[in-house]
């Protein structure tokens, strides 16, 4: 589904979410923060996260998060039991790191596709037993764009009714003007994904799950500052978009992880005087308007 009649009167819709909800006290306690004080406007669930209890009771205390489910099929743990999936996971219950090598796994093995459709079936069924609404769905290193998963999403989005889909539709050319310092990366993901991209909005034909018109938070994952956040915000010409982040109160030492730096920049004064000085309207899947199929 896709914004139409969009032009000067009607504002742009923008998404601000936050990945890893559940994940630790400390990237919950970083959500509810940029929410409750800044402009962050929904989540994704880690179902499997240590701290997912945690934040399925916060989240039912605040009904204007959105809720979204984060499915983790590589770097992180599974929601079955080893025994169900052994082709998945270790003997520990979690999925590899490396999301290529997963990913080939995913593609020439038709076991690890069977035990991959029970595992993301458990993970939803995870998310239906919080009673929150299903705002969207999104993937941990946006694993859900590769082929074989995403084909395995589309019915189970349907069927537990989630309002939107993310597809991780950045802008190259801001980042490198940014920073070039991880040029040959951010090339390497815009081809790739710009590849994946476009064959996933060829099978949402049809769907009736919304995905907004750029996603943005690839380019610059684990280091969503305020400079960078200022200048999309300021350059944004396209009806709706989602900006998502990583927040965290403390560095949970990882490159691309949680981190205190993006939850500044959602409680940054400067960002929100741009969005309302743009007229920015924010939003969350569920409430975007204006769409059609």
């Amino acid at each position: 589904m896709s914004l139409t009649g969009w032009g000067p009167t009607l504002p742009t819709q923008i998404i601000l979410n936050a990945d890893d909800f559940g994940r630790s006290t400390n990237v919950n306690a970083a959500v509810m923060l940029a929410h409750r004080q800044g402009v962050l406007t929904s989540a994704s669930l880690m179902v499997t996260g240590d701290a997912v209890e945690e934040a399925v009771a916060l989240a039912r205390q605040t009904p204007t998060l959105a809720v979204g489910l984060h499915l983790i099929v590589a770097g992180g743990r599974a929601a079955l039991s080893p025994a169900d999936i052994p082709h998945l996971v270790d003997s520990s219950g979690s999925f590899p790191d490396d999301p290529v090598q997963t990913g080939l796994r995913y593609a020439f093995s038709r076991t690890a596709r069977q035990e991959l459709a029970r595992e993301m079936e458990a993970q939803f069924e995870r998310f239906a037993a919080t009673g929150l609404p299903l705002s969207h769905v999104d993937c941990h290193l946006h694993m859900h764009v590769h082929p074989v998963l995403f084909d395995l999403l589309l019915p189970l989005a349907g069927r537990y009714g989630a309002r939107g889909l993310r597809l991780p539709r950045d802008e190259l050319w801001p980042a490198l003007r940014h920073d070039r310092s991880r040029a040959g990366t951010q090339i390497a993901w815009a081809f790739a994904f710009g590849l994946l991209g476009r064959r996933c909005l060829r099978r949402l034909r049809g769907h009736r799950l919304i995905v907004t018109d750029r996603v943005y938070g690839l380019m610059e994952t684990g280091r969503m500052g305020e400079e960078y956040v200022l200048r999309l915000l300021r350059n944004l010409h396209v009806p709706t978009a989602e900006i998502y982040f990583h927040p965290a109160l403390e560095p949970e030492g990882e490159e691309f992880g949680p981190n205190p730096d993006d939850l500044a920049c959602l409680l940054s004064p400067a960002v929100r005087q741009v969005i309302q000085e743009r007229g920015l309207r924010l939003a969350t899947y569920p409430a975007l308007t204006g769409s059609e199929g």
